[in-house]
């Protein structure tokens, strides 16, 4: 198998260098959420590698309790303005999106948004303004916590409203259609209300599924893997998710796979018991850890414990005494990335480039896109394998 890979491989190259840069691009989004909230940005917006991504989100805007505007700090303003200008200084053709809403949105005010047709026409005239003023190319709409039937509809409207609202105003302009994109639960079911995936499938360019968050130690008292792909135990995995939103009718090139850049740390009852499901006692290091602050634990406390890997769940753990954290590293990424490509979706998102080191797996992820890409095109072109690939 070996041998065939590496013709593969080296076909893709004489492809690349007789083709030039054309044979590089495909179809696949390669989504960056960048969070500036002061308590989760880690690195300044002029080091973020764009060059890595086909889009990069800013997050958040946060919506006025009382005008139902978006509404911007004096700090806030000043990110916005430069952001975009700044991203594109080592990728001109990425393109950015801002990002409203996020965990830290107030619930009722999004809900009284959505629901009245005045609130509503206010927050998408000032959306579309604020994404015009500082040079965003689209809109992604992160209501992550909808959970009625109610909320459900009213956001269905919101969706179709911000469409049309979005190319009336592209004519008007002149101008490109915003990108309008949307967060969603990993399921298309919350509680006992579905999303309204028929009209997202209409209005909206894709959506980002959050497929992480299954577990954590403030919930469980067994090790798990937080963004399982998969779960035979539960369906609180990401393959369920996908398959579920898929047969409630949104096609697979609507969807972006969360990449997670963070993971947790459980406090082991027995340190010999040290495997996925393992008794634990609560949380231990911090509720949240990020890859960086992951990778920096590992290098200061056990450089020389292996990071083991589970395919079952794809999750990534070490562990060392009573301490265990799970986390997607390379491995997990890798195997995400071909799960996306097998099912066909439209990308993959990271949660979120600030938590990278040295890029370490935003370039894995970005590898083996173009990998797969050349294993399919060399399969496309029909070689008869017998007289090509003797091994």
């Amino acid at each position: 198998m070996m041998p065939r890979i590496i013709i593969i491989v080296a076909f893709y190259i004489f492809l690349s260098k007789q083709l030039g840069p054309s044979i590089a691009q495909t179809n696949w989004i390669r989504v960056g959420y960048y969070w500036y909230s002061s308590g989760h940005q880690f690195l300044p917006i002029s080091d973020i590698n764009s060059a890595l991504f086909t889009h990069v989100i800013c997050a958040y805007a946060t919506v006025n309790s009382t005008s139902y505007q978006l509404s911007l700090s004096p700090a806030n303003e000043e990110r916005l303005s430069t952001f975009t200008d700044t991203v594109k200084r080592k990728n001109p053709s990425v393109s950015t999106l801002l990002s409203v809403g996020g965990p830290d949105a107030d619930y009722s005010t999004f809900s009284s948004m959505a629901k009245n047709c005045s609130y509503r026409k206010s927050f998408i005239y000032s959306s579309i303004k604020i994404a015009r003023l500082y040079s965003f190319q689209g809109l992604d709409f992160a209501w992550q916590n909808p959970n009625t039937s109610s909320d459900m509809f009213s956001m269905g409207i919101l969706f179709q409203g911000l469409k049309a609202a979005i190319g009336l105003e592209a004519k008007n302009s002149n101008q490109s259609q915003l990108i309008l994109t949307a967060r969603v639960n990993y399921s298309p079911m919350v509680s006992s209300a579905g999303y309204p995936t028929v009209t997202m499938q209409q209005h909206l360019n894709w959506v980002h599924v959050v497929s992480s968050g299954y577990t954590s130690p403030d919930v469980s008292n067994l090790t798990g893997a937080h963004a399982a792909l998969y779960n035979p135990s539960t369906v609180d995995n990401t393959d369920y998710g996908i398959r579920e939103w898929i047969n409630g009718g949104l096609s697979a090139n609507k969807l972006v796979l969360c990449l997670p850049f963070y993971g947790y740390a459980w406090a082991l009852k027995n340190p010999i018991d040290n495997g996925i499901g393992a008794p634990a006692t609560g949380c231990a290091i911090d509720v949240f850890l990020t890859y960086r602050e992951i990778k920096n634990y590992i290098d200061q406390y056990g450089p020389d414990v292996h990071v083991r890997y589970n395919s079952t769940d794809v999750v990534n753990y070490w562990t060392k005494g009573k301490i265990w954290i799970g986390f997607d590293d390379v491995d997990a990424i890798r195997a995400k990335v071909a799960y996306a490509k097998e099912k066909k979706l439209l990308g993959y998102y990271v949660w979120q480039v600030s938590s990278d080191v040295n890029w370490v797996l935003s370039r894995t992820a970005g590898k083996l896109n173009e990998l797969l890409y050349a294993i399919n095109t060399f399969s496309s072109i029909h070689l008869n394998s017998d007289l090509y690939f003797s091994e």
